[in-house]
C-alpha cells in the first residue's frame, strides 16, 4: 500500500461534508490484498461525514480490491464501476454504500464536466444564455 491511498483515506473526513449529501447512513469496509496480506479499511458513513478506522469486523458492504488497483483508483487513473464491471473488484453488501463513497474517488486526469463542456461549445458557436 502506498502513501496515496494512506492519504486519500485521510482526507475522507474533511471531505465528507461536499461528497456525503445524501440521507444514506452505514459501514464500508474495503479490504485491499497484495500477496498473503489484507489490509482493511473502515468507512462510517453519515450525511456530511466520513469516519476511518482501520477495523476489519463486519460492516453493511465489504469491498475486496487488490491494493495497488486501489492505489491506481485514488489517483483517478482507473475507475470503480469500470473495475467492477471487468471483475476486478468485488462488492458484497449494500451496494449503496459503495455508490456514495465512489463520490471520493478523483475523476481521471483531463476529465472535465460534460456541462462545461457543452457551455463552452454553444458560447464558440456564439451562442449565449438566457
Amino acid at each position: 500500500m502506498t502513501g496515496a491511498t494512506e492519504e486519500f483515506f485521510a482526507s475522507l473526513p474533511e471531505r465528507a461534508p461536499a461528497v456525503l449529501r445524501s440521507p444514506l447512513r452505514g459501514s464500508l469496509r474495503i479490504d485491499l490484498y497484495h500477496g498473503g496480506h489484507t489490509a482493511h479499511w473502515r468507512v462510517e458513513m453519515a450525511p456530511g461525514e466520513a469516519r476511518v478506522s482501520r477495523d476489519s469486523s463486519d460492516a453493511d458492504a465489504t469491498w475486496v480490491c487488490r491494493s495497488d488497483f486501489f492505489d491506481r483508483l485514488v489517483t483517478g487513473s482507473e475507475q470503480a464501476i469500470a473495475a467492477m464491471l471487468r471483475s476486478e473488484t468485488t462488492i458484497v453488501g449494500d451496494i449503496r454504500l459503495f455508490l456514495a463513497f465512489r463520490g471520493f474517488l478523483p475523476s481521471p486526469p483531463g476529465t472535465r464536466d460534460p456541462r462545461e463542456t457543452a457551455r463552452e461549445s454553444v458560447q464558440a458557436q456564439g451562442g449565449g444564455t438566457r
